[in-house]
């Protein structure tokens, strides 16, 4: 039953905004300018990232925050008085990223859905042994390049189109 809707601005795409399931596990006030009068915290397990206002109103309908769901700052009080902590959020599109466009490379340091969907195939496949929990870390980077050697690729630990293609998640 929709109870709401508001425009908002999600991630760009080197940026994006986490796709997925998740819960409002923190509801604050204030966290400065950039965050408008209210946070809701979501339980990304990657980063920080909530639905919070903004100072740049004009984002509003557009690919611009750095990944967090930005509202008009009325908008947000008022969503804030309406859900509770434990609230679901699911947040629809493809973890790839948009039709037509090339996923984004990958390399250590980057998080994401995107660097989870690579562990998790990484995993299956037996070169990963880790956590799949969205981070690109030196265990992700080792993982890769075994796949990379394995394949008489350059092992340089980097996923590229080339990597999306031989692990199955594009053609």
């Amino acid at each position: 039953m929709l109870i709401k809707q508001y425009r908002v601005a999600v991630g760009t795409p080197s940026t994006p905004t986490p796709v997925g399931v998740y819960i409002i596990t923190y509801k604050g006030k204030d966290w400065g300018p950039s965050f408008g009068p209210r946070w809701l915290g979501l339980n990304v397990p990657w980063g920080n990232y909530g639905i919070h206002g903004t100072n740049k109103p004009h984002s509003i309908g557009q690919h611009q925050s750095h990944g967090c769901i930005r509202m008009n700052n009325t908008d947000v009080l008022q969503l804030f008085e309406l859900i509770p902590i434990g609230t679901k959020v699911i947040i629809h599109g493809h973890v790839l990223g948009y039709m037509n466009q090339d996923p984004r490379d990958l390399a250590e340091g980057d998080v994401g859905g995107d660097v989870q969907l690579i562990q998790s195939r990484l995993k299956s496949s037996g070169y990963f042994t880790g956590e799949c929990n969205g981070k690109f870390r030196s265990d992700t980077t080792a993982a890769i390049k075994k796949f990379q050697r394995d394949r008489h690729l350059l092992p340089n630990g980097v996923v590229s189109r080339t990597i999306y293609e031989e692990l199955g998640l594009i053609e």
